[in-house]
């Protein structure tokens, strides 16, 4: 059994605030140690689980967080930027299941370090009038491969948002949200355990995948400019000033929407988390 964990940050155990997964924030080195130890936890569980190989993609930020010499050794690391396909690059149909580590919730709600890809950049996403965020995404991407996702971590409004989107998905809340920046912590070891476990079970009941037909993307941007911008790439058209939309499989969509995060890191010099 082939196993891909994709692993993002802002979802991981113990990490609540931009200084946590930021470099060069004060305690951005001790994340990238929670962050790996939380990926080793599911790299654990899907071995247990029956997986035969397992690869990790580092999906946070500037893809280089995870640490090599303390990963699991089973597993195969992706690292570093850019990537075409970005928090799913490696992903194919060769694999049987999807683990997300680390996810959080979309822009708009009140998640621990909530936002849509780019902080701020970006107000909304929606997939065929479905308002979404990265873990809808993620999901729609990886059933175009006909792969399903199995187990997310994260906080409890992440968490919330799988749910929503796949309730077959098993999930585990590491934290629970008190706001943006704030929550209510899973003690470190027994979060571990909880992941651990999660995903040996998650693969052992993976439901078949039908990847569908076309889809419709729309992203309402913060800045017109960058809408206005990505209306030069071909099928891309403005809904307004400020919303962009484009329609074709979900493979090209998602590739096309990393693309529109280029763009708009060209035309904008925002961080995130303002």
């Amino acid at each position: 059994m082939k196993v891909y964990i994709s692993a993002d940050m802002e979802g991981i155990t113990g990490l609540v605030d931009a200084e946590d997964v930021q470099p060069p924030g004060r305690d951005y080195e001790r994340g990238r140690v929670m962050m790996t130890e939380d990926v080793n936890a599911a790299i654990r569980g899907a071995y247990a689980g029956g997986a035969t190989s397992v690869l990790v993609n580092d999906a946070h930020g500037p893809m280089r967080n995870l640490l090599p010499d303390l990963l699991d050794q089973r597993a195969v690391l992706i690292k570093g930027r850019p990537k075409p396909m970005g928090m799913i690059e490696g992903l194919t149909s060769a694999y049987d299941a999807v683990l997300c580590v680390g996810f959080h919730a979309r822009a708009g709600v009140l998640g621990v370090l909530s936002h849509s890809f780019m902080g701020h950049e970006i107000e909304d996403i929606w997939l065929d009038d479905r308002v979404t965020g990265e873990i809808g995404l993620f999901h729609a991407t990886a059933a175009a491969y006909g792969v399903p996702v199995a187990m997310l971590t994260g906080d409890d409004t992440a968490c919330a948002e799988m749910t929503a989107w796949d309730h077959a998905v098993r999930t585990v809340a590491v934290k629970h949200a008190k706001d943006r920046f704030a929550a209510q912590l899973v003690p470190v070891a027994e979060a571990r355990t909880a992941i651990e476990t999660a995903a040996a079970l998650a693969l052992g009941a993976l439901p078949a995948v039908a990847p569908q037909g076309d889809h419709t993307l729309t992203v309402r941007w913060q800045s017109a400019s960058v809408a206005s911008h990505l209306t030069a790439i071909p099928g891309v058209t403005r809904r307004d000033d400020r919303t962009v939309t484009l329609t074709g499989d979900m493979l090209q969509l998602y590739r096309m929407f990393n693309l529109f995060l280029r763009v708009a890191t060209a035309v904008t010099s925002n961080p995130p988390y303002c």
